[in-house]
């Protein structure tokens, strides 16, 4: 962890601050919304069903007691609607002091994007890093701002093989989800680097194996095992629990580049730590994207 040089202003605080959280019509994301809708943020939700993301404002709403909470709606499958969505955030919001990166997939077989790309690479990696550079300028003059990058332990079965990147050889589906968070934790560390001194800080956690709806599009079976597991697993709510902290303490403010669970710091595998990858898929991720760093 090291501390952004100019830091932030003392007593930070969430009230009056606008938050936006990705995935966060139902499981980890719903929780982290409404921790920060709690904590006096106004809140932005980002989903895919209308319907389900109107239901989740409304609740988020009712337990906070905080009006302040509202639906924007994008698959960010498609990088034309993350563009969109960057858009309508840039108009909407003045100001953005939070973004919270937590929508994921994991699929059994493996998929392509509209963009002709393997499709948990793209929502898990791609769609965090076009999302949080097109919003970057915003943070920077919104700062003292954060980025919270939801990641996973499970980066420690996903070297990244940089000649394969779309897993066009082999595709193992636990392998790709954890390529997929190896880049979360390499993107973290990289734009925490790059970002130093300007007030945005940057940091990534693992939220433990969580009861969620992640990974029920796969089928009938899929949906079985989730349910059957999940008595096994954390709530969402305890999931979200180090992501709202990340958002929220005053106390890690200028805290950036690090890697967290249950609210401790940890040290990612090796292959997650490595500036050379973490320089080259930031590098390969623009160009993929067609959005560079400024």
């Amino acid at each position: 962890m090291k501390a952004a040089s100019n830091g932030a202003a003392a007593g930070w605080s969430l009230r009056g601050k606008t938050c936006l959280v990705t995935g966060a019509t139902s499981g980890i994301g719903e929780q982290i919304a409404l921790g920060l809708a709690r904590e006096g943020a106004r809140v932005a939700l980002v989903g895919r069903s209308r319907e389900r993301g109107e239901a989740s404002a409304e609740r988020i709403r009712r337990e906070s007691g905080n009006p302040e909470v509202e639906l924007l709606l994008a698959d960010l499958a498609s990088q034309q609607e993350v563009r969109g969505l960057a858009q309508r955030v840039l108009d909407r919001f003045p100001a953005l002091h939070v973004l919270v990166n937590n929508a994921g997939i994991v699929n059994l077989r493996r998929e392509t994007t509209p963009d002709g790309l393997e499709a948990t690479f793209a929502v898990n990696h791609l769609a965090y890093f076009q999302l949080t550079l097109l919003l970057l300028e915003r943070l920077r003059a919104s700062a003292p701002a954060r980025v919270v990058n939801v990641a996973s332990d499970a980066h420690k079965f996903g070297t990244l093989d940089f000649d394969d990147l779309q897993n066009e050889r082999r595709y193992r589906s636990m392998k790709v989800y954890g390529q997929s968070k190896t880049a979360n934790i390499l993107f973290t560390r990289e734009l925490a680097r790059r970002l130093e001194g300007t007030g945005v800080t940057v940091n990534c956690l693992h939220p433990g194996a969580v009861a969620t709806r992640l990974g029920q599009q796969n089928g009938a079976i899929a949906r079985v095992l989730t349910r059957a597991l999940a008595v096994f697993f954390r709530t969402p709510a305890q999931g979200a629990d180090t992501a709202v902290w990340l958002a929220s303490d005053p106390a890690l403010e200028g805290a950036t580049g690090g890697y967290y669970y249950s609210r401790r710091e940890l040290e990612p595998a090796a292959h997650a730590r490595d500036p050379a990858a973490a320089a080259r898929l930031f590098e390969t991720s623009a160009q993929l994207v067609g959005t560079g760093f400024n």
